[in-house]
C-alpha cells in the first residue's frame, strides 16, 4: 500500500491533460507544487491537552448561580460585618433562602437569557429577603421594591384590584430592565446598585461633586447615605456566602434546577377559591405565587395569566375541562354618583359591613362617582370585568355627611334657586324638600326647610341665634336711647341758655 501511494504520488503532472484548478493558488496562476519523492509513512503525535468547558447541568440552583457570578468583588470592613450578621443568623438565612425557593429559577433564567451578572438573582434578598408581600415605610413594594412612581414608569399596574410590583413576573422584569438602563448610564454595576437604591439622579450628583473636585468617583469614594453605602457589601456578603457556604460553616437548603411553577391562562374571571381548589392548592399558596391579587377574584382582563406549581397546573387544566359550575361570584361595579356606602350597599343587594370590608371603605367615608367596587354577581351584574375598569380602576373616597333638618328664612326678591346657592345646595332638593317649583318666587321672611349637612346646619343655628340677639340687643339699645333723649332734653336746653347767657355778658 505504501509502494502504491508513493507511486501515484510520483506521477508528473501533465499540463496538457490536467483539468483546472479551482484552488486559490491556481487562481492566482502559480504552479501546484508537487511532490518530486516519495512520501514518507503516515504516522502518530502527541499535542499538548487542551482545557474543555463541562457540558454537565448544574446539581442545583445554586451550583448554576455559581457559575454565572462575574461582578467585581469588593473587600472591604462593612462587607465582613455583614457576613458576620447574616451568619450569625442561620435561622433568617434559612426562611428568606427557603422563600427565594418559589421564584429564584424564573430570575436565574432570566438574567441568563440577558446576558447579565448573577448577583443580580441574589439581590432580592438584600431588598426583601424575597418577600414579595414586603411594603417599605416609604411605601416600595414587592420582592424588588420598586417605588410607586418607579413601577409606573415600567409599566407596573397599580389600582384597587392588584399592585404589579408585587408581581413574580411584571416586577423581575422592570427590574432587570432598570437595571440594564442603570448599567447603561454609569457603566460600572456597583454605581448602577447604588442609584438603584438611592436614585439615579442622586448618584450623578455625587459623581459630579467628586469630579468637580478632582476627587475619584467610583463607588466607594462617593459621599451617600448609609443605607446606599452598605447597599453593595450587603450584595457581597451574601454572594459570598453563596459562592463558599463551606467557608463560612453555612448550609442552604436545596433548591432544584428545574423550574417550580408553570404560567397558565385564565380565559375567564375566576374566584381565587375555585382556582385552587382545581389546581388541589390552598390559597394561602397561590397567593405566595400570585401576590399582585388584592381582591378574591382573579380578572381575566387585567390578569390574563396566573401562576401555578409545576404539577399542578396539570391537574388544574384537567379539572377546568371538567368543571360546569359557575367560575367568579363577583365582578365590578363602578359607582354612577357620589353616595354613602349605605345606599350604595342597599342598591347592590349587600349588607354595609360586607361591602365596606371586601372593598376596604374605612366608616364615615362616602364613595365617590367613577370608583371601582368589589361587587356580587347578580343579574344585570353578571358579566366578566372588562379591561378598562381591571386596567384602571380606582377608589375615591370622601367623609361622609350627616342632614340635619333646618329652617331657614327667605329674603326679599328671593326665589327657590337663589336661595338654593346660597346654602349651597340643589334647587332641585330645595323644591323637593317644600313642595314647591325649581323656580318658584319667595316672600320674604317666608320658612324654607333645608337638609344641611350637621356642621353646616350648626353654623347656620348660631348664625340665626347670632343675628336674632342682634336684633334685640340694638332694639333695646334704642329703646334706652329714646327715654335717655326725652330725660336729658331740660338739661341741655337749659345749659344752652346759660352759654349764651356767660357769652353775651362776657363772663368766663
Amino acid at each position: 500500500m505504501a509502494l502504491l501511494v508513493a507511486g501515484c504520488a510520483s506521477v508528473p503532472a501533465d499540463s496538457s491533460t490536467a483539468p483546472a484548478s479551482t484552488s486559490p493558488r491556481a487562481a492566482s496562476g502559480m504552479q501546484p507544487v508537487v511532490p518530486s519523492g516519495p512520501l514518507s509513512q503516515i504516522g502518530t503525535a502527541s499535542t499538548p491537552g487542551i482545557g474543555v468547558a463541562s457540558l454537565a447541568a448544574p446539581v442545583d440552583l445554586w451550583e448554576r448561580i455559581r457559575r454565572g457570578l462575574s461582578m467585581p468583588d469588593l473587600d472591604n470592613d462593612l462587607v465582613r460585618d455583614h457576613e458576620r450578621w447574616y451568619l450569625s443568623r442561620p435561622d433568617y438565612i434559612q426562611r428568606m433562602t427557603e422563600r427565594s425557593s418559589r421564584y429564584l429559577f424564573h430570575i436565574v433564567e432570566e438574567i441568563e437569557r440577558r446576558n447579565l451578572p448573577m448577583e443580580l438573582a441574589l439581590l432580592p434578598f438584600i431588598e426583601s429577603a424575597f418577600n414579595p408581600q414586603a411594603v417599605s415605610s416609604a411605601r416600595a413594594a414587592g420582592m424588588w421594591q420598586f417605588m410607586p412612581a418607579t413601577g409606573a414608569s415600567f409599566d407596573l399596574k397599580q389600582n384597587v384590584f392588584r399592585d404589579d410590583r408585587r408581581d413574580v413576573l411584571a416586577s423581575t422584569r422592570a427590574a432587570l430592565d432598570y437595571l440594564q438602563q442603570l448599567h447603561a448610564r454609569f457603566g460600572d454595576w456597583h454605581l448602577a446598585l447604588a442609584a438603584y437604591n438611592w436614585g439615579q439622579g442622586n448618584v450623578n450628583r455625587a459623581i459630579t461633586r467628586n469630579t468637580r473636585a478632582g476627587l475619584p468617583a467610583s463607588y466607594i469614594d462617593l459621599n451617600m447615605p448609609a443605607e446606599t453605602r452598605n447597599y453593595v457589601p450587603k450584595l457581597q456578603a451574601v454572594k459570598n456566602i453563596v459562592a463558599r457556604p463551606q467557608a463560612f460553616g453555612a448550609t442552604l437548603p436545596a433548591i432544584g434546577n428545574h423550574p417550580f411553577f408553570d404560567t397558565v391562562t385564565i380565559e375567564r374571571d375566576m374566584d381565587v377559591a375555585v382556582i385552587a381548589r382545581l389546581a388541589g392548592i390552598s390559597e394561602a399558596d397561590f397567593r405566595a405565587l400570585n401576590p399582585s391579587l388584592k381582591q378574591p377574584v382573579v380578572m381575566a382582563a387585567g390578569t390574563p395569566t396566573v401562576l401555578l406549581p409545576w404539577d399542578n397546573a396539570v391537574i388544574f387544566q384537567q379539572n377546568l375541562a371538567r368543571h360546569d359550575g359557575p367560575l367568579a361570584t363577583w365582578t365590578a361595579w363602578v359607582v354612577p354618583s357620589t353616595m354613602s356606602v349605605s345606599a350604595a350597599a342597599s342598591k347592590l343587594g349587600m349588607s354595609e359591613s360586607e361591602l365596606r370590608s371586601v372593598n376596604n371603605i374605612p366608616p364615615r367615608m362616602q364613595v365617590r362617582a367613577g370608583s371601582s367596587l368589589l361587587v356580587h354577581r347578580t343579574g344585570a351584574r353578571d358579566r366578566d370585568v372588562p379591561e378598562h375598569v381591571a386596567d384602571n380602576a380606582m377608589l375615591a373616597l370622601q367623609p361622609d355627611v350627616v342632614l340635619r333638618r333646618t329652617t331657614v328664612k327667605a329674603r326679599k326678591g328671593e326665589t327657590v334657586a337663589s336661595l338654593a346657592r346660597r346654602y349651597k345646595v340643589s334647587a332641585s332638593s330645595v323644591a323637593e324638600w317644600n313642595k314647591l317649583s325649581a323656580g318658584a318666587p319667595l316672600k320674604a321672611g317666608q320658612s324654607i326647610t333645608l337638609m344641611l349637612p350637621q356642621r353646616a346646619a350648626a353654623t347656620q343655628s348660631a348664625s340665626t341665634r347670632k343675628q336674632a340677639a342682634t336684633r334685640t340687643a340694638r332694639s333695646q339699645a334704642k329703646g334706652k336711647t329714646t327715654t335717655a333723649s326725652r330725660k336729658a332734653a331740660p338739661a341741655r336746653k337749659t345749659a344752652s341758655t346759660s352759654s349764651r347767657t356767660r357769652v353775651a355778658t362776657g363772663k368766663p
